[in-house]
């Protein structure tokens, strides 16, 4: 993802669509007004009582026994494989091209000693089980080999679009993980995505995994932090890796209660950004020289400029950004956009119609 430059407007408009991420929503007025009021103590001395809150809800939403509350969902992920692979010269399977793998700073081999070994994932974010099994250490070469401890999936899988990982695929894997005495982890930042895609609750989507980390501030809506699941044992030990690596806070009940406000009022959302992402795939497909490929399942749609285009990702982005529209160029041929519960029907319009004008170079003034 190229992410130097992030085409924030240079005059004030009108009217802002952000459609960079699905990080970039605003607490709404019922969070400020619960984080505001949040009851709380000190987390790291395990007082926390809105922290608590969030903790047991989760733990029982996710079909786990217990939670954790982290600052971000890398340190999620950062901690979950750190206690699956507590010997260093461990190794983790894991999609070639999951976030994990390409956006997390290789903090499992820099500050963990993990071994990443990467699968290929197909175009749907799945890994072919053979190739998974394939890619498991043979014991008997231990003198030479790392140890196969771990095996990572990622649903939804951002790269690829936000292709859903359906509940049997990943039994598939949790039985392949077993059998070899490893441990299975999901990477499900978007995991309620997943969910309202596919019509299924998450603790079946999750059922097979020994740990889970889930993002509160992306299609939630929550200003800040994840949250990872798993068993008591798992997550005694994770607590402890959070304070050796900076993430035990104190009153975390303040951004634990925005976190509650996200389950209970935006977890209902999903289905409707689903739908606006489909919608504007449709329109963006009417407008010669883009494209937008493949099954749309989620809130990501990813833009081709169609070769022979007379224009590229850093025009349309420059000429978007003059109409108060937001977004980031994937490549030098591709573009990114995410939507979230706080873009509208009427956005999602207004959007397309930038498009359509950027693409042929018309020249309107913001919000008109």
């Amino acid at each position: 993802m190229v992410t130097d430059k992030f085409y924030f407007p240079k005059k004030k408009m009108t009217r802002i669509v952000d459609l960079r991420s699905d990080t970039v929503t605003k607490p709404t007025e019922a969070m400020r007004a619960a984080m505001a009021s949040a009851e709380v103590d000190d987390d790291v001395l395990g007082n926390d009582p809105t922290a608590f809150r969030l903790e047991s809800e989760m733990a029982k939403i996710m079909g786990k026994e217990a939670a954790l509350f982290v600052p971000s969902g890398t340190m999620g992920n950062l901690i979950s494989v750190l206690t699956h692979c507590d010997i260093r010269g461990s190794e983790v399977i894991l999609g070639d091209n999951c976030h994990i793998h390409i956006y997390e700073n290789g903090g499992i081999s820099t500050i963990g000693g993990v071994h990443p070994r990467p699968v290929k994932n197909n175009d749907d974010g799945t890994m072919d089980i053979d190739l998974i099994e394939a890619a498991i250490r043979d014991p008997r070469g231990e003198i030479v080999y790392p140890t196969t401890r771990l095996i990572c999936l990622e649903n939804t899988h951002a790269n690829s679009g936000g292709r859903c990982l359906s509940a049997e695929y990943t039994d598939r894997v949790g039985e392949v993980a077993k059998k070899h005495g490893l441990k299975l982890h999901i990477d499900g930042a978007r995991i309620f995505n997943a969910s309202a895609a596919l019509g299924v609750p998450v603790d079946r989507l999750t059922r097979a995994a020994d740990s889970v980390s889930v993002c509160l501030s992306k299609g939630l809506g929550a200003p800040v932090g994840s949250v990872i699941v798993g068993s008591k044992s798992f997550i005694t030990k994770a607590r402890r890796l959070r304070k050796t690596l900076g993430g035990g806070m104190r009153q975390i009940g303040i951004l634990c209660a925005a976190a509650l406000v996200a389950l209970q009022d935006n977890v209902v959302n999903l289905e409707s950004d689903h739908k606006k992402a489909k919608l504007f795939a449709d329109g963006l497909n009417q407008i010669k020289g883009l494209r937008v490929d493949g099954p749309l399942e989620t809130n990501i749609v990813y833009i081709d400029i169609e070769e022979g285009s007379r224009t590229n990702p850093g025009k349309i982005c420059k000429e978007l950004e003059n109409r108060g529209i937001l977004l980031i160029p994937e490549s030098l041929s591709r573009l990114r956009v995410v939507f979230h519960h706080q873009i509208s029907a009427s956005d999602m319009q207004y959007a397309l119609s930038c498009f359509q004008q950027a693409v042929s170079g018309v020249q309107t003034e913001n919000g008109n």
